[in-house]
């Protein structure tokens, strides 16, 4: 494969206008996976969401509230890091207290049973690698990590919490929606008050050791994810509208290769041109059916 650049992960404002593919059956994807037993994965956020984490965008791909904060305003500004960190402080329990789901535990059986040898994750969730999932490529990183921009060192964000509520208690008893990445929609009329975290080290500027809109996947997540790509027989879509570039570029490569797509989602994906079968149904129930057929055989 030749085109290994680390695209930045942008937000595609128009969803594709294609027409959904008509739902296909359990038996096409049982069949699918016999005929392709090595799959190249890539989840989503719909996958989650059976979880308690809400997902980003709708049935038609469109955003369901404002989009994420990109790289450039989160270091623009101190006001846009007092925004970040406010809404981050509510909504990280959320994801952090969240359990694997049904979904999650069946793509660890699969892989155990030698289905899924990598997975691809656009999640920062962490659920499956605690499901049990080992293969597991973080391709926008992982929301329990946090990164000092001046000295390199690496914090918790259970540790950061702690300093979070510490430094704002006014925040402690509100709650908002949640996103996928740990985002609460919250507006608080108070924000040029609240107390940001710094760096324990050195009292440098702290990011969420995931990758922002706006900013680049890293070149060895790309490179590890496209070279399982090139080992597996087919590639297998879950919980994803793979509205953002960073994701929706392995379906591109898949078709390149010849590599035939299959998609587990409700509503339309980017990709739905490329699907060669896809299954508009819950991520949790076809899994974990698709799974127990697979192991009787």
């Amino acid at each position: 494969m030749t085109d290994l650049q680390p695209a930045l992960i942008q937000p595609l404002t128009e969803p594709s206008s294609d027409p959904l593919i008509e739902s296909s059956t359990l038996d096409d994807l049982h069949s699918f996976v016999q005929r392709y037993p090595r799959l190249f994965v890539l989840t989503g956020a719909g996958i989650s969401t059976d979880s308690g984490i809400p997902g980003y965008r709708d049935d038609n791909g469109a955003w369901k509230r404002s989009p994420p904060i990109t790289l450039q305003e989160f270091l623009g500004t101190q006001a846009m890091r007092q925004r970040y960190w406010a809404r981050s402080m509510v909504g990280w329990p959320v994801v952090a207290h969240a359990q694997p789901n049904a979904a999650h535990v069946a793509l660890a059986r699969l892989e155990a049973a030698g289905h899924v040898p990598t997975l691809v994750t656009q999640n920062v969730d962490g659920l499956h690698q605690r499901a049990g999932s080992r293969g597991v490529i973080e391709l926008h990183g992982g929301i329990d990590g946090v990164t000092c921009l001046d000295c390199g060192m690496q914090h918790s964000r259970a540790s950061i919490q702690q300093t979070l509520e510490a430094d704002n208690p006014a925040l402690l008893n509100v709650t908002a929606e949640t996103a996928a990445d740990g985002d609460a929609h919250l507006e608080w009329h108070d924000l040029g008050g609240f107390r940001i975290p710094r760096c324990a080290n050195c009292g440098g500027m702290l990011k969420p050791a995931v990758v922002f809109f706006g900013e680049s996947v890293p070149k060895e997540r790309v490179d590890a994810a496209s070279h399982a790509l090139d080992s597996a027989d087919a590639m297998l879509v879950v919980g994803s509208s793979l509205m953002v570039y960073s994701g929706y570029r392995f379906c591109v490569w898949a078709q390149k290769l010849g590599k035939p797509i299959a998609a587990i989602n409700l509503g339309r994906t980017r990709a739905d041109p490329l699907l060669s079968l896809k299954i508009a149904a819950p991520c949790a129930d076809t899994l974990t059916a698709l799974a127990g057929r697979l192991a009787l055989d």
